[in-house]
């Protein structure tokens, strides 16, 4: 899998209620939680994205509650990936449960505007065509779950098959 976009970077402990404040959680509509994405730091965030972007961060990204909703409003803004040092454990297993994909890198050299290419195969991240760094990705049923699209589609897949046999 391949992913290309525009880095939107932010900084260390970003938490669920930056991506997603309170207030907005009155709906379960992705599409309405997207056009909030963010707003704790930046309310124009939704307007900036667009489809196949990745947030870049430093360390401990979604940390806090453990609102889905987070999740939710970064995927429907069109982010496909979240790059991070690290990921608070909960954020990362939501992560992988909607479908968000997870990776784990040092941001450092990786600036807000960059185009940043990830090749989830290879574990390779190239930033603005001349910059090369490892990356570490969901491995096993995450990944499974992963590309099927969320641990929904994963169990409608897998019931699928085992319909067939």
């Amino acid at each position: 899998m391949y992913i290309r976009g525009k880095a939107h970077k932010f900084g260390d402990d970003v938490d669920t209620d930056a991506i997603i404040p309170g207030p907005y959680l009155k709906t379960t509509d992705g599409h309405e939680l997207a056009r909030y994405c963010m707003a704790g730091i930046d309310e124009n965030f939704p307007k900036k994205v667009k489809e196949g972007d990745v947030i870049v961060a430093g360390e401990n990204f979604g940390c806090g509650s453990s609102r889905e909703q987070a999740v939710i409003a970064i995927k429907y803004c069109g982010i496909k990936a979240v790059i991070a040092k690290s990921f608070a454990r909960i954020f990362y297993r939501n992560a992988i449960n909607i479908g968000l994909i997870p990776i784990i890198a040092d941001t450092d050299k990786i600036n807000d505007g960059d185009i940043v290419e990830v090749d989830l195969d290879r574990e390779k991240i190239v930033v603005d065509e001349n910059l090369i760094l490892d990356c570490e990705v969901p491995k096993g049923i995450e990944r499974e779950i992963l590309d099927a699209g969320g641990l929904i589609n994963y169990f409608h897949i897998r019931k699928k098959r085992k319909a067939k046999v």
